[in-house]
């Protein structure tokens, strides 16, 4: 059976087959989907995740080479991402112990597959993690400095750095419950703020910034290296493997966590992909190529570039609600996978040389604690370019986003009804994810 059937199956049926799947009648299976606060919760955290590093930063690559690229991109990468974010959600759903992504796989493909597949994941999310730290440091100290509350740009002392990363790790380890209350508001505001933010731009739209259509080598190549931007813009898969966990943890039949799964990521998507394309294309017409160059050279996004007065202030206090609010709840759901995927690994390590009994789960806690606000911050102290970061850790999203949920169906017997042939789209996004950093930087 092709990935997607029973979704629309279900959906035609008014859930009969997916009742029938689950062992229960029409009425129990209807009770037990009934969507409730823990679905908005993970559909807020997943549209919250998405609206981060990512989409803040998207105009800053897409003024850089043309508004063409980015279409062109965005006609492989968001149908790819919406069917390999289904597909990862349905791999992990499957599996029969579910704690944690390097345990899953160690489920399917043994100890060792999981500890290297397990890794993979774990660099994904901390990229996410560094990025978020960069970008919450450096946009801050620049907003801080635009609207006059700083005589410099903070972002140049160390401290201010630490203290801004302390604020937010604080934040993210108060646990699920009170992340879903604390990104709620933000979440449904930046959401709003996209929207508005895109209308509020249509007057600037200046149609000379569309540069006309380029060669075709030169549109490979950029449309390529253009891809990490195009699939992070909408990518929340960092949510992913946390919310199949709590779902499975809320409901103990599997089908019903596999449907609540995949319908809150359909949501999600749909709202984000309406929303974030249309804010920009908006965004691109408005700015110009010159103000990308200078975004990127400054390693801020074209949001605190916006902010410095060439809009007007009802675009600079958009642009900074949005900007401050899409890093922080972005920052929490990354934490959230990042979290999970560093307890799995250390987990996998400890039990190589120790009983488990024998493991201080507190020690492990605290550890993860720290490692969370030291690493991020020498990374903010180095200063790294995170236009640079997205093209780099491009084969990061396209190992674990496209071709290891890839090679799982093809390699797991269990997950075969799987297979369909739109993962020819899913297998294409994934090398040229893989491929970006190549050309970038070798070609």
């Amino acid at each position: 059976m092709e990935q997607g059937v029973e979704v629309t199956n279900v959906a035609g049926t008014k859930g009969g087959k997916w009742a029938s799947a689950a062992g229960m009648t029409l009425a129990e299976w209807r009770a037990a989907i009934k969507f409730n606060w823990t679905d908005f919760g993970w559909v807020i955290m997943c549209i919250g995740m998405a609206i981060g590093a990512g989409i803040v930063f998207l105009p800053v690559q897409v003024g850089r080479v043309g508004l063409w690229i980015y279409l062109c991109s965005g006609l492989i990468g968001y149908p790819a991402l919406w069917l390999s974010q289904r597909l990862y959600i349905n791999t992990l759903v499957a599996s029969e112990k579910c704690e944690n992504y390097p345990s899953i796989i160690t489920g399917y493909l043994g100890r060792n597959m999981g500890l290297i597949l397990g890794l993979l994941y774990f660099l994904m999310l901390i990229k996410a993690i560094f990025g978020y730290s960069i970008a919450s440091t450096n946009d801050s100290a620049s907003f801080l400095h635009s609207f006059g509350i700083t005589q410099t740009v903070w972002s140049s002392n160390p401290f201010y750095g630490l203290a801004v990363i302390c604020i937010l790790v604080a934040l993210a380890s108060r646990g699920e419950k009170a992340l879903f209350k604390i990104s709620t508001g933000m979440v449904l505001t930046k959401l709003c703020v996209i929207v508005c933010l895109g209308f509020v731009m249509i007057p600037h739209w200046n149609f000379a910034n569309v540069t006309s259509f380029p060669e075709i080598n030169y549109l490979i190549k950029q449309t390529i290296i253009m891809m990490p931007f195009t699939i992070t813009s909408l990518l929340f898969s960092q949510c992913l493997s946390p919310l199949v966990i709590s779902y499975r943890t809320h409901n103990e039949n599997k089908i019903v966590a596999k449907y609540k799964a995949v319908r809150a990521m359909n949501i999600a998507y749909a709202i984000l992909f309406v929303a974030i394309f249309f804010y920009a294309i908006s965004f691109n017409l408005t700015m110009s190529q010159e103000q990308a160059i200078a975004a990127y050279h400054q390693n801020i996004s074209a949001l605190a570039m916006v902010a410095q007065g060439v809009l007007g202030n009802t675009v600079r206090i958009f642009s900074f609600i949005l900007n401050i609010f899409a890093i922080m709840t972005a920052f929490f759901g990354a934490f959230l996978g990042f979290r999970e995927a560093l307890q799995g690994l250390a987990m996998n390590i400890l039990r190589r040389f120790m009983p488990e009994e024998k493991i201080n789960m507190t020690y492990v806690k605290y550890g993860i604690f720290s490692f969370a606000i030291l690493i991020p911050w020498i990374v903010v102290l180095i200063n790294f370019s995170l236009v640079r970061f997205f093209i780099i850790f491009g084969p990061m999203y396209g190992l674990v986003n496209c071709l290891i949920p890839l090679y799982l169906v093809y390699r797991v017997p269990q997950l075969a009804e799987l297979k369909s042939r739109s993962l020819i789209l899913v297998f294409v996004a994934g090398v040229m994810l893989c491929l970006a950093p190549v050309l970038e930087f070798l070609l």
